[in-house]
């Protein structure tokens, strides 16, 4: 376990996550006297308030040793972990206990859309409907996602990747009036997903590419931050009917765990489904 991934993941996790607070925001007295050399909270300041010492905090941050799960508690109540921060921190520790005790599985870089998510897709034409693998790969669509969003199929199938088509396809700046916080998001859910198998080597790639290719991504990235979305909303700017407002719901299959299926839908009566019904509509008279 010592040295992994996954520990080292921990490391930057928590020394981001001090560098955000202040002596003060946590109970601390300011000490006047001394001049602060580092933003936000020192080591030995997150050693005291977890009752820990500090070379043992020093390590963990180091990624050189797994916190039990009193100090893991400790130090998520301390650093103000939120939710999502927290089940992040918990399952690097447990990740890493696990690739301890045997070989960590290699995951597929692409797999294919489970036949009874295709099924399901070719039924739902009221509804944009998108099938997500790994790392927000796109894996499959029905005509009224493409139609929603932009042609996936138009997209090479290794550059079909939502976060990849967030950052640098100009279709998906132009549909997001918020872009801005969508994509953030897009980076927040992924370093989640990256908790999970931090050696992915086409996540790294992806990592990789995103950073060189776009500043946002490169500085939001290094932030480490996470989140856990099963649903939301988003505004739309669509070329043919206009703005529409539309709430997504996330559903993961359970005949296949890394692949989930995301639907599009507007509360009845609104003017937002009246402008989804219309582009159903026309999609349906499409040949």
């Amino acid at each position: 376990m010592t040295g992994s991934a996954h520990l080292r993941e921990l490391g930057e996790f928590l020394k981001h996550r001090r560098g955000e607070l202040t002596p003060a925001q946590v109970g601390l007295p300011e000490r006047a006297h001394t001049q602060r050399r580092v933003q936000g909270l020192r080591r030995e300041e997150v050693a005291e308030l977890a009752a820990i010492s500090t070379d043992y905090y020093v390590r963990i941050e180091q990624g050189r040793l797994a916190p039990s799960p009193p100090v893991l508690e400790s130090l998520a109540r301390e650093l103000r972990l939120d939710a999502d921060q927290r089940t992040y921190a918990e399952g690097l520790v447990a990740q890493a206990a696990r690739a301890g005790h045997r070989k960590m599985p290699r995951r597929a870089a692409r797999p294919t859309a489970h036949p009874h998510l295709i099924r399901l897709l070719g039924q739902l034409t009221g509804t944009p409907a998108l099938v997500f693998g790994p790392r927000l790969d796109i894996l499959a669509w029905n005509p009224l996602a493409a139609e929603l969003l932009c042609d996936f199929a138009a997209v090479p199938e290794p550059e079909r990747n939502y976060v990849r088509m967030v950052f640098t396809d100009p279709v998906m700046r132009d549909i997001y009036p918020d872009w801005e916080d969508v994509a953030r998001t897009c980076v927040e859910v992924l370093r989640m997903e990256a908790g999970t198998n931090p050696t992915d080597p086409a996540l790294t790639a992806l990592v990789g590419e995103l950073a060189v290719a776009d500043q946002h991504f490169r500085t939001w990235w290094a932030e480490h931050r996470v989140a856990h979305q099963d649903f939301g909303s988003k505004r739309i700017a669509h070329s043919t009917v206009g703005e529409l407002t539309l709430d997504w719901d996330t559903f993961r299959y359970a005949g296949a765990p890394e692949q989930q299926l995301v639907l599009w839908s507007a509360d009845p009566g609104t003017p937002d489904a009246e402008r989804l019904t219309a582009l159903a509509r026309g999609t349906a008279q499409r040949p």
